[in-house]
């Protein structure tokens, strides 16, 4: 149980040092009971949930003074060379016989050994599923993996629809290019990204590409290999970065290691006992029944045990993970990091720090990374040495829920909780969103809500917004952007949010780009906060303190070397006042204020306050 009154774990009074803390702090604890209720004995219970035996320690809290009306009970909690959460409990005992728990409060102990690149969570992040972001031509599949079909026109709806089998083989393709990306940097550039994050891009048979086929060949519809290192280039030479998806939980049934179809001319694991494959995968009855993810028989599961699998992806001289970083990338996401072996994730990370120091890893976690569990064992991703940041999949929920008309106040609650129990570098390492390949696009979320949700696939495929959902859809989401460029971590844009692109679920959500059918205020908006999150410091890496969340107001600012940068957004139907101590310019109207700064219903404003 916790009582804020006596003991609270964001107030440095009675915790230092505040949150998170690497291995070998000695952490300072202090309850601070009324002297009137007479407390005379305070016990302080740790448990080491990563030590053998869930380790427990009891520590005799002695009085050590007053404060006012408060008595102190201090003392301290070493960490040593611990590293993993730790679960602490008071227990108060008074004169009168009472006796009074607090607790569990959670404290996370990281390796912090290492420093962790920070120009990933300084910028801005673009999300491009490439198959849809930009086509240089219509391609000819022909001899390529898969039984593809090209759409002819970019304006035309993905399949949706099951085959005579009941299946949804996503052999449709629209023909987006490495090339149709470069071509495009320009327009990245100055709409503000600063990394561009791929979904899979090396030779699969799906338009996802997420059952990899061969993770040593660009897709041939993308390019080719010297295609992506000449992308690289190009956006290095504009002071971009690349990351690329890794998929290395599972890999294709079409794929040359699996090679379930027999496409490619090396026997695969399923075709013989004697491929150098085999090993890689967990057959029940060979070669018909095998681990799949979730199930889904053409993703078959990887055994990331296997030494020659961990050979291959991470550890050999040209391992999967060195080359593409040789060739240009600049950072790796793992995809289904949950699912992955944290020794993997843990050797991983080495070679990526030895064939590129600046490089960084991101992992796709959709919780708390600090508290995840998988398969029965508590995850180590944000520990130190594994993952540098996580996807933030609970700051899009909780801003969404907000702008759908939840009080600001639970979605500051939760950042102080992710605050609170991340380290430091993977709280602003944090990729953060609105909308990914794996949601329902954030204009119609935010423009009719989950009212269409029993609707059917044809009906949903075929749904446009009418004006006025449009409309609200497009004012929430100007205001969800801001809070989203402003906020410690990467803002990502998912590509085609700035457009204006709509639509459910996959494929709703993977359309192609709306090029010369863009919404044009949508984009000066969202190029407008890029600007500002390349130019004004405090966005980038400034402290983060809460100016107002309460009802429909969320205002909060950022500090870095005597600079201030506040976001303010009223997504209420009335007038609100936000007060601040000096006065600021709204870098997106141009408007100038005193110390009270307007908020009309649904309005978004980025204040950068007078030294």
């Amino acid at each position: 149980m916790q009582h804020t009154d006596l003991f609270d774990s964001r107030d440095l009074r009675c915790k230092t040092p505040y949150g998170a803390v690497p291995s070998g702090t000695t952490v300072q604890l202090t309850l601070r009971p009324y002297r009137t209720s007479a407390f005379s004995r305070a016990i302080l219970t740790a448990r080491f949930e990563s030590r053998p035996r869930d380790e427990v320690v009891h520590i005799f809290l002695p009085w050590t003074g007053l404060d006012g009306d408060r008595d102190l009970f201090s003392g301290a909690l070493p960490t040593e060379d611990y590293v993993g959460l730790v679960w602490y409990s008071f227990r108060l005992e008074s004169l009168h016989g009472e006796v009074v728990e607090l607790g569990p409060y959670q404290l996370t102990v990281y390796d912090g050994t290492e420093r962790v690149p920070d120009w990933f969570g300084a910028g801005c992040t673009y999300q491009i599923f490439p198959d849809r972001f930009r086509r240089t031509a219509i391609p000819d599949p022909t001899g390529m993996v898969g039984g593809r079909s090209v759409h002819t026109s970019w304006e035309e709806e993905p399949e949706y629809r099951p085959n005579e089998y009941g299946e949804i083989r996503n052999r449709d393709f629209f023909g987006g290019s490495l090339q149709g990306v470069r071509e495009k940097l320009p327009y990245l550039h100055g709409l503000g990204v600063d990394t561009l994050y791929f979904c899979p891009i090396f030779e699969a048979p799906e338009n996802h590409r997420y059952g990899t086929g061969d993770y040593e060949t660009i897709d041939p519809m993308l390019g080719d290999n010297a295609s992506f290192s000449a992308l690289c280039l190009a956006a290095h030479a504009l002071g971009m970065r690349i990351i690329v998806d890794g998929v290395f939980n599972h890999t294709g049934f079409v794929s040359r290691y699996f090679n379930g179809d027999g496409f490619y001319p090396q026997p695969g694991a399923s075709q013989s006992m004697e491929s150098p494959y085999f090993s890689w995968y967990n057959f029940h009855r060979w070669p018909e029944e095998y681990d799949s993810w979730w199930g889904i028989y053409s993703l078959p599961n990887i055994n990331e045990d296997d030494p020659s699998y961990r050979d291959y992806i991470i550890q050999g001289e040209n391992s999967i993970i060195r080359r593409w970083l040789r060739a240009g990338a600049d950072g790796w996401r793992l995809d289904v990091a949950d699912e992955l072996p944290d020794s993997f994730v843990h050797q991983l990370h080495q070679a990526v720090r030895e064939t590129k120091a600046n490089a960084v890893i991101i992992g796709e976690v959709w919780e708390d990374g600090s508290t995840k569990e998988a398969y029965g064992v508590r995850r180590k991703h944000i520990l130190g040495r594994h993952c540098d940041g996580l996807m933030n999949y609970p700051f899009r929920n909780g801003l969404v829920a907000f702008l759908l008309g939840e009080d600001a106040e639970v979605f500051r609650e939760t950042m102080e909780t992710l605050r609170e129990n991340y380290p430091f570098f993977a709280f602003y390492s944090a990729m953060n969103f609105l909308g990914t390949h794996d949601t329902p696009r954030i204009l119609t979320i935010l423009g009719v809500g989950s009212e269409c949700k029993d609707q059917s696939k044809d009906w949903r495929a075929g749904f446009r917004m009418n004006e006025e959902q449009y409309a609200l859809g497009k004012a929430r989401l100007k205001l969800g952007a801001v809070v989203l460029f402003a906020f410690p971590g990467s803002p990502m844009i998912y590509y085609g949010d700035e457009a204006g692109l709509e639509g459910f679920e996959d494929p709703f959500n993977r359309r192609t780009f709306p090029w010369g059918r863009e919404d044009k205020e949508l984009t000066a908006w969202y190029t407008a906060l890029g600007r500002a999150r390349r130019e004004l410091a405090p966005l980038r890496r400034g402290d983060l303190r809460w100016l107002q969340a309460q009802g429909r107001v969320l205002a909060f600012s950022r500090t870095l070397g005597g600079e201030t940068v506040a976001a303010a957004v009223n997504s209420g139907d009335s007038m609100q006042v936000l007060r601040l101590e000096r006065p600021s310019r709204d870098v997106l109207s141009g408007e100038v204020f005193g110390g009270a700064v307007p908020l009309p219903p649904m309005c978004g404003r980025l204040l950068v306050l007078e030294k």
